[in-house]
């Protein structure tokens, strides 16, 4: 059942999330060469228990770290640990807190140093499908309606859609119906409704979509190998349209999907 949240809900669930999008800027600025997926979860745990707030990934289903790290091929829940970020790696961070009882998610893709061209591309396509993904999710709209935009738009580059793991509804709960998949046909799914709820994130692969499960039974890879990058907002649905709630009041700068390709091999 698709929850329809009250407005006091909503005001929660941003909370949670803006100590996500704060958690991450403060991140953004040590995603460096040299230093360890272990001492980035360990700004993350400190940043939003300094917030009030607790970690929502830690302990979730046995995972055993605040942050998920996924380093190049890895495509979602990378494990943090002693292994130190090189020149060129992108890096996904994805993170969630629980604020008062309600959950905010969010992710992002960085650059370490200079990346090549064929990485800028990617992460800067990833970023901007999560955008026509949240234009999409409109009262009114379907849930299909915002995986086939995704689909479209990323397919149109020659990359693909993770199929094994998809979006899905925030609140009082990490995940909640409904699955939002990156792929679908246009006119399917539940109807999208003023006061739904939803965690958006697309996760594209440079090569085939196949996914491989590490034997951490955590970590998932691209079967081929390829680079992979991974974007998400939590954002709320009203009658003028998608709110994203997984922002900052007062968004300091960082490297985002529209200015990493200056971090790109000139």
């Amino acid at each position: 059942m698709i929850q329809i949240k009250s407005q006091e809900d909503i005001e929660k669930i941003r909370k949670a999330s803006r100590i996500v999008a704060h958690t991450l800027q403060i991140l953004s600025r040590h995603v460096q060469a040299g230093v360890t997926t272990l001492e980035l979860d360990a700004i993350a745990e400190s940043e939003i228990r300094k917030a009030g707030a607790r970690p929502a990934f830690k302990g979730y289903r046995g995972f055993p770290k605040t942050l998920c790290v996924s380093i190049n091929e890895e495509i979602v829940h990378g494990i943090p640990s002693g292994r130190k970020l090189v020149e060129g790696d992108i890096i996904s961070l994805d993170l969630g807190a629980i604020w008062d009882g309600f959950y905010g998610d969010a992710a992002r893709t960085f650059a370490v140093g200079t990346i090549s061209n064929n990485a800028a591309q990617l992460v800067k396509v990833t970023g901007e499908s999560l955008s026509i993904a949240i234009a999409e999710a409109r009262p009114g709209k379907r849930i299909g309606d915002i995986g086939y935009a995704v689909q479209k738009f990323v397919e149109g580059y020659g990359y693909s859609v993770v199929r094994e793991f998809v979006g899905h509804g925030i609140g009082r709960n990490l995940h909640e119906d409904p699955q939002i998949p990156n792929y679908g046909k246009p006119g399917q799914g539940p109807r999208i409704k003023t006061g739904m709820v939803f965690a958006i994130e697309p996760m594209v692969c440079q090569g085939g979509p196949e996914v491989e499960i590490l034997k951490d039974n955590w970590t998932a890879i691209t079967r081929d190998r390829s680079l992979a990058a991974h974007f998400e907002h939590s954002i709320a649905i009203t009658d003028e349209g998608p709110v994203i709630l997984s922002e900052t009041p007062d968004p300091e700068p960082v490297l985002v999907a529209a200015e990493i390709a200056e971090s790109a091999e000139k």
